[in-house]
């Protein structure tokens, strides 16, 4: 990685921009970063720093957003960092821009802009930058592949920081184990270590877990197993040769179980045999005395159908009298009919009649007929009349339209009179309308073409006033550009006359013994001229004849660029002329009121032509509709005469036909209904009549039957016979009785029933209670049988389980034994591990004995060989081993603790190790090249000679085309180094100067 230029704005302490080459301080390959304390040196590799990964160093992190903007900066100048650097053989250009509260464009207060990120690489072919991303993450994630290290090992490695080494140097094991295993990235190792810890827990959980499982099965089989199961009583989950004991006690159980359920088994068929001879003598003895309940039960039936003898024989009696009227039934039913019938038609004749006028009373049914033809003749007489009394109606309905027709067009027209009568004034005012409209449509039509050229004139105006600044800017830049051409090409004559004059020294270098002088053309020179301490060579003088070209360049680039000004200046001048910038700003905002003024008033003619287009409309229809109202008044005059003459000719017709009734329909109706009642009620008179004979001859056809059947009047016949309920309750009476004598008779008859009545009342209770306590006892044998075989099977699936469950935790306890040698290797508590070290410092150990290694070499050459830097894997006090540091002095061939070193010693020593580290970091990281490494102040606690040899030390690293920047204050450095770069604080921000580089 090298650097080639760092831009900075408005960050830390510089107010402005500043600008870092990197390139002309690496020519030297080492140079100085100076300046008072408190300047800003720092801040340049802040600025480093933070435009590679986002961020500042160490402590200075909290530096981030708003902080890193410098206090100086004015409130437009946006915060930005510039770097611009080669690594992995591609040139990227890096550009960040921290969050940046700025003054808002519009109103008063401020607003925060988002913080912007830029990644842009050169493309050598094109010979331009191309955009490569502007995204923070993925910017972020480039920078770091691209480098192969985080921000913690660049800000270790590349800016070696003041103070950091010294204190590791001194550190004990615990702080450098931190320190490495962030540069390094060792926490993969730690976390192994704690995923091996992890797998021990879990492990372990597992096991724990096994064996209490298989612990709870062996209880519930001793729960289930009840005397015949004994446990060793201290079992504990965890413990060896916890399943061996639970599988033998299992073992033992189920004999012990198998042997039980033998023995209950025989008792359980004991009890069953003894169980059914009960169960036979109880069924003999209710068999016994059912039989004698029996009998005991037919001859009490028998004596009960003994008392009811007569009963049955008056119900026989009863049964066949109802038989003989049954004959008669069909004659009963017909009088019973017309009977009914007869009322019913006596009753409808009544009602008929109470509905007619007194004179129909006593006339019969066809009198009534002859009355009702003759309403009927009268009612068809009327229809010609109702014909005429519906025209009639509809005759006063037209004459009242008529009359609305009438008054609605006397409305219509005095509406049409008073509108027209004001249209002259609506159509002036109106057409007033459109003219002011069209005036104020010309007048904006007019203003728009001034205001173009105002406007003009204005923007020339301002930018008259801007340029005028310009040139000035302009003219002051060509006149530095002048002054250091001026410088320049007197550096340059001056270069040139000093190599003018040890010219002789230079041609003199090139002279060989034997080969012919240029100038001289002899082969032997026995006095060549030597070159004096202030000789320049060739290359300085074109150095010094290039730098005079490139500040010519720079003068001719600001000459042009003033004249381009000018001329801008005297283009904007010409056009704007010479009214001040204000004058033409309120012409212009005038002709732009009263632009806006003219178009709001020509807005309104539209909208007035439609309103009088809208109004003529109105006016032609408002002139038809007064005539059409006219023309319907005149013709309505002759229409209501004819209606007039018609309704008195129908009214007189009327009249006469309607005679005593309130009109035709009432008289009508009137004829309707008493036609209708006439008519009904010569029917159920006719009605009556017949329905009267009737009876008379159902009531002569009854006595005749019922004498034929042997009853003496049709009364008796009635009474004796039976409905259907009372026929089939006495049927039922007479059918139970028979059945209940044949069931006595057969019952008596019986021969078991008689040889069981002759026998001694039987004891059913004994038996009971003794075939209960027989079902009881083999009840009770069954129980135990089945409980027995409960256990069996119980203690049967607990230890297959138990048998499984011992056969899969076996693989799993080898597993937990095999982790948790290794979790107790690798955390150092192991008996194995006799260094007590921990994996992640067992490799930090190693990585700390390669650091070392490397530090030795430059080490040696800083202290004249005195010291060598050795790593020690002793355990300090009681605590673990393997990150100790020694220093081993030659002069005493002693090992000692690094603690003892002198403060220029232990600087050295720290250099030593830093430099020695980044070389270790940097192979880690995969051998990408530093080529600019920075050192952060130590150089004031060296003497002259220590300090001379860590500067040869320093400069040595040249030789792999590195370039050294050490930041200091020593004022001796800045003798002894030339190219410098300088930090120089003031009021309004420290600036960067650039000395002693081409």
């Amino acid at each position: 990685m090298r650097l080639h230029r760092l831009d900075v704005t408005a960050f830390g302490p510089f107010g402005g921009s500043q600008a870092v080459d990197f390139d002309a301080l690496s020519l030297a390959g080492l140079f100085l970063l100076h300046g008072p304390t408190g300047a800003g040196k720092t801040s340049v590799l802040d600025a480093v720093c933070y435009a590679l990964y986002g961020s500042v160093p160490g402590a200075r992190q909290s530096g981030q957003g708003m902080t890193l903007r410098s206090d100086h900066a004015t409130a437009a100048t946006r915060t930005e960092v510039r770097l611009e650097l080669t690594v992995a053989g591609r040139r990227l250009e890096v550009t960040r821009q921290p969050p940046w509260e700025r003054p808002k464009k519009r109103g008063t207060g401020t607003t925060l802009d988002k913080a912007q990120t830029w990644l842009r690489e050169y493309d050598a072919q094109a010979g331009s930058w191309k955009d490569l991303s502007r995204s923070h993450q993925e910017i972020g994630e480039e920078i770091t592949q691209l480098l192969g290290m985080s921000r913690e090992q660049f800000c270790q490695v590349v800016l070696l920081p003041q103070g950091d080494f010294a204190r590791f140097l001194r550190a004990d094991a615990e702080a450098r184990g931190k320190l490495l295993g962030r540069l390094f990235d060792t926490h993969r190792f730690a976390e192994v270590e704690k995923r091996l810890a992890e797998r021990r827990r879990a492990a372990e959980a597992q096991v724990r877990d096994g064996d209490s499982a298989l612990l709870a099965d062996a209880h519930r089989m001793q729960q289930a197993a009840g005397n015949a199961m004994q446990l060793p009583p201290d079992l504990a989950p965890g413990e060896p040769g916890l399943a061996e004991a639970i599988l033998g006690a299992a073992a033992i159980a189920r004999s012990t179980a198998r042997e039980q359920l033998t023995v209950a088994h025989c008792r359980l068929l004991a009890a069953e045999s003894a169980q059914a001879a009960a169960d036979r003598t109880l069924a003999d003895v209710r068999e016994v005395a059912r039989l004698q309940r029996r009998f005991t039960e037919a001859g009490e039936r028998a004596a009960l159908l003994e008392e009811r003898a007569d009963g049955y024989r008056q119900a026989q009696a009863r049964m066949e009298r109802s038989r003989k009227a049954e004959a008669v039934a069909p004659a009963l039913e017909l009088r019973d009919a017309a009977e009914a019938e007869h009322r019913r038609a006596t009753a409808a004749e009544a009602r008929a009649r109470g509905l007619l006028p007194e004179t129909f009373a006593g006339a019969g049914a066809a009198g009534l007929a002859v009355a009702a033809r003759r309403a009927a003749e009268e009612l068809g007489g009327l229809e010609s009349a109702r014909r005429g009394e519906q025209r009639l109606a509809e005759l006063v309905d037209e004459r009242d339209e008529l009359d609305r027709q009438e008054r609605a067009d006397e409305g219509l027209l005095q509406d049409a009179e008073d509108w027209l009568a004001g249209w002259e004034d609506s159509r002036a005012a109106l057409q007033a309308r459109i003219d002011t409209a069209q005036d104020a449509a010309t007048r904006a039509e007019q203003l728009a073409v001034q205001r173009e050229p105002a406007q003009q004139r204005l923007g020339a105006a301002r930018m008259r006033d801007q340029l005028a600044g310009d040139t000035d800017a302009a003219a002051e830049q060509a006149r530095l550009a002048q002054e250091q051409v001026l410088e320049a090409k007197a550096h340059w004559l001056d270069v040139k006359e000093q190599r003018l004059n040890g010219i002789a020294a230079e041609l003199a270098a090139q002279l060989q013994d034997g080969e012919p002088c240029a100038v001289c053309g002899a082969t032997e020179h026995p006095a060549p001229a030597r070159k004096d301490a202030g000789h320049v060579d060739r290359e300085a003088e074109e150095r010094a004849l290039t730098a005079y070209q490139q500040a010519e360049e720079r003068h001719s680039e600001k000459e042009r660029h003033l004249g381009v000004v000018r001329e801008a200046l005297a283009a904007a001048t010409a056009e704007a002329g010479d009214s001040p910038t204000d004058q033409l700003a309120a012409h212009c905002e005038e002709l732009e009121r009263l632009w806006a003024q003219a178009r709001r008033d020509a807005s309104a003619l539209h909208p007035a032509h439609e309103e009088l287009r809208r109004a003529e409309a109105e006016y032609e229809q408002r002139t038809a509709d007064r005539q059409r109202a006219a023309v319907r008044v005149a013709s309505r005059v002759g229409h209501r005469e004819r209606l007039d003459r018609e309704r008195a000719t129908l009214e007189g017709e009327l009249t006469q036909a309607r005679g005593t009734a309130a009109s035709v329909a009432a008289r009508a109706a009137q004829l309707e209904r008493q036609a209708e009642l006439l008519t009904d009620a010569a029917d159920t008179a006719r009605i009556a009549e017949d329905v009267a004979q009737r009876l008379k001859d159902a009531d002569a056809r009854l006595a005749d039957a019922a004498f034929r059947a042997g009853f003496d009047t049709p009364h008796a016949a009635a009474a004796a016979l039976l409905d259907d309920a009372a026929h089939r309750d006495l049927q039922r009476r007479l059918d139970a009785w028979q059945s209940e004598e044949s069931a006595v008779r057969a019952v008596l008859a019986e021969a078991d029933t008689a040889a069981a009545a002759q026998q001694p009342p039987a004891e059913v209770g004994s038996a009971e209670r003794t075939a209960s306590a027989a079902v009881q006892r083999a009840r009770d044998a069954a129980s135990a049988r089945d409980a027995a075989a409960r256990r069996c099977t119980e203690l049967d699936r607990l230890s297959t389980r138990a048998t499984a469950a011992a056969r899969q935790l076996a693989p799993l306890r080898r597993e937990y034994d095999r982790v948790a040698r290794l979790a107790t290797l690798t955390a150092g508590t192991s008996s194995d591990n006799e260094r007590k070290m921990r994996l992640e410092s067992y490799v930090l150990a190693a990585r700390l004995e390669q650091v070392a290694a490397a530090a030795t070499v430059r080490l040696q050459r800083m202290s004249s060989g005195r010291y060598t830097l050795v790593h020690s894997d002793d355990r300090a006090g009681r605590g673990r081993s393997g990150l100790g540091l020694h220093v081993v002095d030659a002069w005493t061939g002693r090992e000692r603790d690094t603690a003892t070193l002198s403060g220029g010693e232990t600087f050295f020593a720290s250099l030593a190790l830093a430099l020695g580290l980044a070389d270790v970091v940097t192979d880690e990281a995969g051998g990408v090249r530093l080529d600019t490494l920075f050192i952060d102040e130590g150089f004031g606690s060296l003497d002259d000679q220590t300090l001379d040899e860590v500067l040869d030390v320093l400069d040595s690293l040249r030789e792999r085309d590195r370039s050294v920047g050490i930041v200091s204050h020593v004022a001796d450095l800045r003798r002894r180094i030339h190219a410098q770069l300088e930090v120089v604080k003031g009021r309004s921000g420290s600036v960067l100067r650039q000395r002693g580089v081409g």
